[in-house]
Parts: structure tokens; sequence; C-alpha cells
């Protein structure tokens, strides 16, 4: 316990010094705490003065702005005021300057209307002068209406009438002369560029002489090969009939056989059939249906080489197989005795020597030519004008449109829409109308020269009408005092009309009206 006591004396003496040095640490630190919360407080108290001071010199600056703002914000206003002050004193002024003006206007205004019934009372004293004159001078010219009246024993209506009758009469007379010299003129030029077309056109092309007949007739050998044709009990004449669909006519001609009917391809058959029937000498219904069968196969291939030979001489390649067969067909087909396929070659050459005239397609002008008339192959079996009917197979087989409208419009019945549609039926009519291209019966040209003198008579004025050279002219002589030398021209231009709606004929007719005075006297 001793030997610890030195220890115990120390530690008692550290922990004596620890707590006087705890003591006067919290003295240190309260007074040093103490010192920095004075100086705090004086540094506030300085900040607050600070703040005030500053407060002060802002609030002095915000008054000096204000009345520095209110001061700009009243010049402004006092210079505002006095330019609108300003634009017052002018609109007073320009205001003062009208109301003189209009002050002005309304006295003259004024004096204008003082004017204005001043002339209006003279107008309306001159006016009332003016009817007093105009009765006096009617009352005047009534009564010199009257005398004249009276004098040339005629009214006023009628003098009017007379008068209007005159004007009309002169006014077609001068119509007349200027038609006359207008259609003069154009058909000078017309004429002779059309005539020189059509004539290098026919120049060009050179056609054969009609060659065909309306029936067809097969020579026999001899008399009794007659009999062999009619069989026994008519057995072979039927047979023959019925594998043909053809008549055939034994009578009383000499070695000859008739062979009648409307297809003229199984006419032809039958004739062929026929021929070899004889050159063979065997004559049974076996060997006839043999026959007319290998004929009918090789009347096709004959049909199809006939198309195909047309389309090649025209020029024209692409045609639908169907219809070179129906081109083909033509060949046995004839129109008035004149050979249907003949006549389409010599279109189609015509158009197309027309064509290159003028420009214009010439392979599709010939085509419609070669085509215009494929209808008449099949017109035997279908209803209707050859014309619709080749337009229809046309169309079917896939040919252009103006080729189609070209066909169905060749006799008009439907409307031409293009000159190919005129081309085409101005070279059917130089086809059929050329001469020896056609035979007609001795009743047609009978019937139409009756027709045309009908019409011809139809007309007042008309003294004689003659139909000459076949009906293609028609000479009408006119009475002198009925119609003047003007009115021929639109009395020819009446009749020819009248003729293209009531006649259907090939070519044209001419129209020739003649007028003259015969002056008679008789020496005693």
């Amino acid at each position: 316990m001793q030997a610890y006591f030195p220890y115990i004396l120390l530690i008692g003496g550290i922990a004596l010094a620890l707590f006087f040095g705890i003591l006067f640490g919290f003295f240190l630190r309260k007074k040093f705490t103490e010192s920095r919360v004075e100086s705090i407080e004086t540094l506030s108290k300085k900040i607050v003065e600070e703040a005030k001071k500053e407060a002060e010199t802002v609030k002095k600056e915000a008054m000096l702005q204000a009345k520095d703002s209110l001061y700009q914000m009243k010049m402004e206003f006092e210079k505002e005021t006095k330019e609108r002050k300003q634009e017052i004193l002018d609109q007073d002024k320009r205001l003062l300057a009208k109301e003189q003006n209009l002050e002005r206007k309304a006295e003259t205004l004024e004096k204008r209307e003082l004017e204005i019934e001043k002339k209006e009372r003279q107008s309306n004293q001159k006016e009332k002068e003016l009817n007093d004159q105009k009765q006096y001078y009617d009352h005047l010219i009534q009564e010199k209406k009257e005398q004249l009246e009276h004098l040339a024993g005629i009214s006023s209506q009628e003098a009017k009438d007379f008068l209007i009758q005159s004007l009309e009469n002169e006014a077609k007379h001068e119509a007349a002369k200027s038609m006359r010299r207008i259609e003069q003129e154009a058909r000078e030029v017309a004429d002779k560029k059309a005539k020189d077309i059509i004539a290098l056109a026919i120049k060009r092309y050179a056609g054969d002489f009609v060659a065909e007949k309306t029936v067809s007739y097969v020579n026999l050998p001899n008399e009794e090969m007659k009999g062999r044709i009619i069989g026994r009990e008519g057995r072979n004449i039927r047979a023959i009939e019925a594998a043909t669909g053809i008549d055939l006519i034994i009578d009383d001609t000499p070695e000859a056989v008739i062979l009648s009917g409307f297809n003229a391809v199984r006419r032809e058959v039958a004739r062929v059939a026929l021929e070899r029937l004889i050159s063979d000498g065997r004559i049974h219904p076996a060997r006839i249906e043999e026959v007319v069968k290998k004929v009918s196969q090789e009347m096709e291939v004959s049909i199809r080489e006939a198309g195909e030979a047309a389309a090649f001489d025209v020029g024209v390649h692409g045609i639908n197989p169907e219809v070179i067969k129906l081109i083909g067909k033509l060949k046995y087909r004839s129109s008035y005795g004149q050979n249907v396929l003949q006549h389409s070659l010599e279109v189609a050459f015509l158009c197309g020597t027309m064509a290159s005239e003028l420009g214009l397609n010439v392979k599709q002008a010939k085509r419609a030519g070669l085509l215009h008339d494929i209808g008449k192959a099949v017109d035997h079996e279908v209803e209707g004008p050859h014309a619709t009917i080749g337009a229809d197979l046309a169309k079917r087989f896939g040919e252009a449109a103006r080729v189609i409208h070209a066909i169905a419009a060749h006799h008009e019945d439907v409307a031409p829409e293009s000159i190919l549609d005129v081309l085409v039926q101005a070279a059917d009519t130089l086809s059929g109308a050329r001469p020896g291209a056609r035979k007609e019966m001795l009743e047609t040209y009978v019937k139409r020269l009756e027709d045309l003198e009908k019409i011809a008579q139809s007309f007042e004025g008309i003294g004689k009408s003659y139909a000459i050279q076949a009906g293609r002219e028609i000479r009408i002589i006119v009475e002198s005092e009925k119609v003047s030398d003007n009115d021929i021209f639109i009395l020819s231009r009446d009749i020819a009309r009248k003729i293209e709606e009531r006649l259907t004929y090939p070519g044209q007719i001419r129209v020739t009206v003649i007028r003259e005075i015969r002056a008679v006297e008789y020496a005693k």
C-alpha cells in the first residue's frame, strides 16, 4: 500500500490538473463565446445600419426616377395634346373649306335647277308646238294618202304588200346572182381538182367488160344425156338437187342444162360436178354425192386462193382468214351482171390512187375498197343491206374502225364521217358507172326515165322535161314568163336535191334547165 502511494498521489495530481484544466478551458471557452457574441451583435448592428442607409439611398433614387418618369410623361402628354389640338384645328379648317365649297355648289345647283326649269318650260312649249305641227302634218299626209289611193286605185296595205313583194323578188334575184357566182367559182376549182384526181385514177386502172351471166348452164354432148341426168323415175336429178341445193332445169333448150339458184358458189359447185359426171359417164346417186363432195372441197380451196390472190394484187396484208374466204366468194357473185370480186378490186385500186393524190393512207384506202362489198358474200343468208352486213363482219374480224365505217357508209346507210368514206363512195360509183361495167334491165331504164320526168314536172313553171342518155341527164325547158334567168339556178339545184332524195341510181344525173324567149312573126 505504501508502495503504491506515490502512484496514487501522481494519479490524484494528474486528475486534479485535468480538473483545473477543464475548468480553465470552460472559462476560456465561455470568455471566447461571450466575446464572439459581442462581435456578432456589433456586426449585425453594423449590417442593419448599412441596410438602413442603403434603403434610404434606394428610396431616394426611386423618388428621383419616379419624378423623372412623371416629368417625361407630362412632357409627352403635353406634346400629344398639342399635336391633337393642331389636328383638330386642321380638321376645322378643312371642314370650314368643305362647307364653303358645299355652299358654293348648292348655289350652283340652285342656279342650274332654275335654268333646267326654264329650259323644261321652253321644251314643253316646243313639244306642244311640235305636236300641233305633227297633227297638222298627219292630217295633210292622210289627205294626200287618200288622194293617192283615189288616184292609184289601191289601198295603202296593198301598196305595202306590193312593195314587200318587190323587195322579196329583188332579194331573191340578188341571192340567186350571188349564189350563181359563188357556186361557179367553187365549181371551177372543185371540178378541176376532182376531175384531175378521178381522171388520173381511171387512167391508171383499166378493168374488163362484163362477161358474167345471171344463170349457169352446162353443155351436153347429145340429147340422150338429158335422160341419163334425169335418171330412172328422176332419182339422179333429185340426188343432184339435194346434194347441191341448186335447181336443174331441163327443157327444150338443145344440148344444154340450166342451173338456177341464188347461191353462186353452190351453182358453181353444181356446174363443175355435173360436167365431171357427164365426162365420166357414171351418173347415179352414190357417184353424184361423191363427186359433189370432192368438188365442194376443191371449191373451198379455190375460194381461199381467189381471196388470197385478190389481197396480194391489191397489196393488203394481215386480213383474217375468214375474211379472205368471203373475198374469194365474191368471185362467184355478180351485181347487175358485174363480177363483185372484179368490182371490189377496181374500187380498191381507185381508192388507192385517189388517196395517194390527196395525201391519205393508201393501204387503208385500198383495204376499205377491197372489203366494201364483203356483205354480198352472205347477203342471201343474212337479213339486211349488204353494207351493214359487211360492216358487222369487218367488226367481228377485227378491222379498223375507219374501215368499218367506210364499209357501212358506202351506200349512205349511215352518214359519211371522213374523207375515206367519201373516197369509197366515189370509187364504188366510178366502178359501177363506167361504160360496160354493168347490165341493167330495160324496165329499170324506163322506170328511171319516168321517175325523172315526174320529179321535174312536179315543180312550178316547167314546160317540158326530157330524160336522155339512159337516165343520166334530165333536160328541162321552163316557161320564160314564170321563171327568170336567175331563178333557173335555184330551180336546177332544187330538182337535183329532190332526185337525190327520191331515186336510187348509179353514178350521177345531170340536171340541165333551159330558158329561152321566142319571138314569132309572119310575113304576109
